[in-house]
């Protein structure tokens, strides 16, 4: 049976960082998939997920902050993975990385990853995957522990993998991306790679070689010192899901802690920061 969805067309002013907020807190309250605008957000929920107050519990709309104005609508059943891949066209990274889905024709680069997304982020289409594939080309991964932070599809985990990394831990919060991600290592046939359903409280006691978080500024911002502590001595912190103007946040946090900088990576105003913990033990 085909889903029933509720979309909601949200207008923005100003329009960044509200927007970034939105989807997480949306997408916290059970949104499945986003469409980003010129002038703001469109958000889906399943009509069996849904309920009459379900906007009472995001904070931003409430907060003051941004002017947020938005209408309701009831979309007929359509199948969406037919509509997903009449839209998904395969990407190529610095001639390195294909990402493609099942139906496009198989790679021919050096890393070929099978994705099929759904309703997750991280097909490599939206900038902050880009930058992060980028940067994870230019490290080394042989034998490294890794941590793919807000996973996603698995797609940086899947690339990990495939770049030598011993053991890949990849966590998110929410259920649908978990399952994405099982399935996407699958297509993979990784072996590497274990998926956990979990937030930033799962790294207690965790130590990575690299640690690679895609995620919106606030949840950055939140969970940074989790990230610091779980980050072996010569580890590589690699951020991205932020603006050029958002990095004095991020290095208020990072830099108290005497990592060194790595070079930047930018692609239409996101970014992506790296860092290297200097301390052997």
């Amino acid at each position: 049976m085909i889903e029933t969805y509720i979309a909601y067309h949200f207008k923005i002013t100003p329009l960044e960082p509200a927007r970034e907020i939105l989807i997480a807190e949306l997408n916290a309250v059970g949104f499945e998939s986003f469409t980003e605008t010129t002038d703001g957000l469109s958000a889906f929920i399943p009509k069996s997920n849904w309920q009459p107050h379900i906007l009472h519990e995001v904070y931003i709309l409430n907060s003051g902050e941004f002017t947020i104005v938005y209408d309701r609508e009831e979309i007929e059943p359509i199948n969406w993975n037919e509509k997903w891949e009449s839209n998904f066209t395969p990407i190529e990274i610095d001639q390195k990385v294909s990402i493609r889905a099942p139906f496009h024709k198989t790679g021919h680069l050096p890393y070929n990853i099978l994705i099929e997304p759904k309703m997750s982020f991280g097909t490599g289409h939206h900038e902050t995957t880009h930058l992060m594939v980028q940067q994870m080309l230019n490290l080394d991964f042989t034998n490294k522990p890794v941590l793919d932070m807000g996973c996603g599809t698995g797609v940086l985990a899947i690339l990990a993998e495939f770049l030598g990394a011993s053991k890949i831990d990849a966590v998110d919060i929410d259920k649908w991306s978990f399952t994405n991600t099982l399935e996407n290592i699958k297509r993979n046939n990784c072996k590497k790679i274990h998926v956990f359903h979990d937030n930033a409280q799962f790294l207690k006691g965790q130590k990575y070689g690299v640690i690679l978080a895609n995620i919106n500024l606030n949840i950055l911002l939140q969970d940074m010192d989790k990230y610091l502590k779980a980050l072996l001595p010569g580890g590589i912190l690699v951020l991205s899901g932020f603006y050029r103007e958002d990095l004095p946040q991020i290095e208020a946090i990072v830099l108290k802690d005497n990592l060194k900088k790595l070079p930047y990576l930018e692609k239409n105003n996101w970014f992506s920061a790296s860092y290297l913990n200097p301390y052997y033990s």
